[in-house]
């Protein structure tokens, strides 16, 4: 898969996904009366969520980055 390609399925992939995400949460939140009992949980866990992802997803990729970056030095 090309730089292109993969481009273009994150540009459609994050919002769908978010779309998703935040139906399915406000679709718990009307549906679930345990839900409804706990908001500050619930609301704290839905916002933890995607942050973790992301959180997981930008050190695994600099993690990447620097690891490359420094078996590049060591070659040199």
């Amino acid at each position: 898969m090309d730089k292109d390609t993969k481009f273009a399925l994150l540009v459609i992939a994050i919002p769908l996904c978010g779309l998703i995400y935040c139906g399915s949460a406000i679709a718990v939140m009307v549906y679930s009366a345990y839900v409804r009992e706990h908001p500050l949980t619930f609301g704290t866990l839905f916002l933890l969520i995607p942050f973790a992802t992301g959180a997981f997803t930008w050190l695994r990729a600099s993690a990447k980055a620097y690891q490359i970056k420094e078996t590049e030095r060591i070659k040199n």
